[in-house]
């Protein structure tokens, strides 16, 4: 039996060397279909700044900010569907096995990831601290885009393999994680040794910042500065204690000061839908989309409470006009049965098809602002953060310098319109110099004293200059105004005359609340992460009205 075992043993040990011996060969002669062992860090680059905006990869697409803003756009009353009577109009949830506002869970955890983490691995051992530092700069800013909204989220056990299921983090670690990674990214985007070279970081960054370390570094002061402002809701802001007021203007001034700054993702367009603007009419998914009456009225002065009724000559750029030159919208929860809208008063599509429910693109593209096929797509902007700045400054009681800041915000946004987005605008209604300055100069718009001016104003104008490429950032503001809080200086909302969903417009899984969150990721979660979601209630039905952590004192 002893040499019986030997035999055996020994068998065995050939075994295990042949087998061996074979993987090695097949492995060489077999590679990786999809990627080398090891890639270039030039060529993974592309695809994570792609899922800024629409990650698109043979694995799955539809991760970033673009398609989530389709719903949640809805809730902050920018555009709705021509559905009557849409769940997310309502301010609906998602149900059933929907991944429905899960683009940005799956831009954090999957088009961003493990890609960023070789970014960060490969990068290090070949000292190219440009692309480290601006990888770190992204994930800083999924981890703020996911909180916000999402609120809980994986933070400690992210990308742990050794698990089958994860643990979800609090909001507030989220924050704090995102600003220590800020401070990571610019401790290397700071570093001019090694193999940094702006010629070849642009191979990598031709379609953001085109290898502009500057850039970068402005892009990670804004996250900073939205990280501060984010949290105006909470006590952290009460009388006397500035801190955070402060943070947020400090960063606010070390970020974008001039368009030239902007952040935006762009795309090549051609005959690719992968090439082209996921709003744009060559991808065709936009078609039933129509801006909604608040953003219509507020710009076009039917909303007399804001601005005193000022028509707003940023409408021809943003907005699309109705068949008699009108600027009407819908109900985000009645859609094309809005009442009083009929063929005559339709509004056109983003597209301009003039047909007035017409979901198709028009025979001659008449595009405009973001939803051309290759609009630029802004990420941030100066005239956001000078919006950060102001609403900072006049909650520490800094009237002048919020004036100030405001004023230059709205001029930074009309400059931006007229030099990035200038196409197909009537030139009747082109916006000139001296159309700016009437608007700038209207005491309604922009009051002669400091003293006079509001946090409606602030919150109104950023609204309408953060139109369709803000939404997340709107939905903060929004909420950290419960939609309808009141503005002390003027004994109104904030956002004058918003008006949420109520009775039977309101979802009736709501039960009588606005929504505030959105649950995470179906395809992942709710199929692997049960009990973690069972733990934070994520599996009521009426999870999406919990408040957020930001928007609690």
């Amino acid at each position: 039996m002893r040499y019986k075992f030997q035999i055996t043993l020994l068998a065995l040990a050939i075994g295990a060397v042949c087998m061996q011996g074979c993987s090695k060969k097949i492995d060489e002669a077999y590679q990786n279909p999809n990627a080398s062992v090891r890639v270039p860090i030039e060529s993974i680059m592309p695809g994570v700044i792609g899922g800024l905006t629409y990650f698109y990869s043979s694995n799955g697409t539809g991760f970033g900010v673009q398609l989530d803003a389709t719903y949640i756009g809805r809730y902050v009353q920018y555009f709705g569907i021509q559905t009557d009577l849409d769940s997310y109009g309502e301010m609906g949830g998602v149900t059933g096995a929907s991944d429905n506002t899960g683009s940005m869970w799956g831009a954090v955890y999957y088009g961003h990831g493990k890609n960023i983490n070789k970014i960060i691995e490969w990068g290090t051992e070949e000292q190219k601290w440009d692309y480290v530092g601006a990888a770190w700069a992204i994930r800083a800013w999924g981890w703020l885009e996911l909180t916000n909204e999402y609120n809980d989220g994986i933070l400690s056990e992210a990308w742990n393999e050794n698990l089958s299921q994860f643990h979800y983090d609090a909001s507030a670690d989220f924050y704090d994680s995102c600003r220590a990674v800020c401070y990571r990214s610019l401790s290397f985007l700071n570093r001019t040794d090694g193999n940094v070279n702006k010629e070849n970081f642009a191979k990598g960054d031709a379609y953001f910042n085109g290898g502009d370390v500057n850039k970068w570094k402005k892009f990670v002061y804004g996250i900073l500065a939205r990280s501060y402002i984010d949290l105006s809701a909470k006590n952290l802001f009460a009388a006397n204690n500035y801190a955070f007021a402060d943070s947020a203007a400090k960063y606010a001034d070390l970020a974008m000061t001039t368009n030239d700054d902007n952040a935006y993702v762009k795309t090549a367009g051609g005959l690719l839908s992968a090439t082209n603007n996921y709003y744009g009419p060559f991808r065709a998914n936009m078609g039933a989309y129509r801006q909604c009456s608040y953003i219509a009225d507020l710009m076009s002065g039917r909303n007399t409470t804001a601005f005193n009724g000022v028509s707003d000559p940023r409408s021809w750029y943003m907005l699309r006009e109705n068949k008699s030159g009108n600027f009407m919208g819908f109900l985000p929860w009645r859609g094309g049965k809005t009442p009083g809208l009929n063929s005559s008063t339709y509004p056109f599509n983003f597209w301009g098809h003039a047909t007035y429910n017409s979901t198709a693109a028009p025979t001659t593209d008449t595009s405009r602002y973001l939803w051309q096929n290759t609009s630029p797509w802004p990420m941030m902007t100066a005239s956001e953060m000078q919006f950060t700045k102001a609403e900072a400054l006049y909650r520490k009681g800094d009237n002048a310098g919020a004036l100030a800041a405001y004023k230059n915000a709205i001029s930074l946004n009309f400059d931006m319109l007229t030099t990035t987005y200038p196409q197909h605008i009537p030139v009747a209604n082109a916006i000139t110099p001296a159309v700016k300055d009437a608007y700038l100069n209207n005491p309604a718009v922009v009051p002669v004293l400091a003293k006079d001016l509001t946090l409606t104003q602030i919150m109104l104008q950023k609204y309408i200059a953060l139109y369709v490429w803000g939404t997340h950032q709107t939905w903060i503001d929004m909420r950290k105004f419960h939609y309808t809080d009141i503005d002390p200086a003027t004994g109104k909302q904030v956002y004058a005359d918003f008006t949420p969903p109520s009775g039977g417009d309101l979802y009736p899984d709501n039960g009588g609340k606005l929504v505030y969150r959105v649950r995470p990721r179906f395809n992942s979660e709710y199929v692997w992460n049960i009990l973690e979601l069972q733990r934070i209630g994520a599996t009521n039905l009426d999870y999406h009205t919990l408040e957020m952590w930001f928007s609690q004192p």
